[in-house]
């Protein structure tokens, strides 16, 4: 029986998704980008899941597009199109879902690796991690949302650099710039990883999902107008029974049991 090329499994209220393609790093096809989305829009129907941990198989995160793909279809614009498009629709899934997406990161994530990396929310770097930009190496550009993403989350000058140079910068200095969260023992990145998930799978699944929204909508907004956008969601937010049961719960000097 063929392995899978993304696992699904399901542990205390996480979806752990495991890229499975090792043999290639990892590197992202159609149908790998295809099954992340249907994959994470099946978990947004289960209100069992509260979080998602995007994980790899192998010494390597991911490195990249499948390049072999690409050089078969380079001869077609729409199929071109069609392949870019995939990406773009799995990759915002995973950014704009409701759900709190974590990567654990090992070995090498580049070029759509790394643009993978960045539509998620928090990040977990194995100390050997190396994470770069590859497409300036090959004449290539983004296109999975690298050149945008990341200058939102290290700056306009990193982010050139980054694109320019294509440097692979280790875990400490990924840290640095904001690119991961963490920067763990690589014994330790997925038992790391799914402490942090499973903590979040015990919070309001609501709650978090509309803090995730006010974060990516209010960036595209000034200040003045990004706060009362807040303001007026957190309205209604504070009538949910989420807040009925966090409100008991801290009453009564105990965990919430969230519905």
């Amino acid at each position: 029986m063929t392995a899978p090329l993304v696992d699904l499994k399901k542990q205390n209220g996480v979806a752990i998704l495991t890229l499975n393609r090792p043999q290639k790093f990892n590197c992202l096809s159609l149908s790998v980008h295809k099954l992340l989305e249907e994959i994470v829009i099946s978990l947004e129907q289960d209100k069992e899941v509260r979080c998602i941990l995007i994980c790899a198989n192998g010494k390597n995160f991911c490195t990249g597009a499948d390049l072999e793909e690409v050089k078969g279809i380079r001869d077609s614009q729409e199929k071109l199109k069609h392949f870019i498009g995939q990406g773009n629709r799995a990759l915002a899934r995973l950014e704009n879902s409701e759900l709190p997406v974590i990567a654990a990161v090992q070995g090498l994530a580049l070029a759509g690796g790394l643009e993978l990396v960045l539509a998620t929310d928090v990040v977990f770097a194995a100390e050997s991690a190396q994470l770069g930009d590859q497409h300036s190496h090959f004449g290539l550009i983004p296109g999975w949302g690298g050149s945008q993403r990341l200058p939102r989350i290290v700056g306009k000058r990193r982010a050139l650099d980054l694109l320019f140079s294509a440097r692979w910068l280790k875990a400490n200095e990924a840290l640095s710039m904001g690119l991961v969260n963490y920067v763990v023992p690589n014994e330790e990145l997925q038992t790391t990883a799914l402490e942090y998930c499973e903590k979040l799978a015990k919070k309001s699944r609501s709650g978090l999902g509309l803090m995730k929204s006010l974060v990516h909508e209010g960036l595209d907004l000034d200040i003045n107008a990004s706060i009362d956008f807040e303001a007026a969601r957190a309205v209604p937010a504070l009538q949910s029974e989420d807040v009925t049961e966090g409100l008991a719960a801290f009453e009564g000097r105990r965990e919430p049991k969230f519905a």
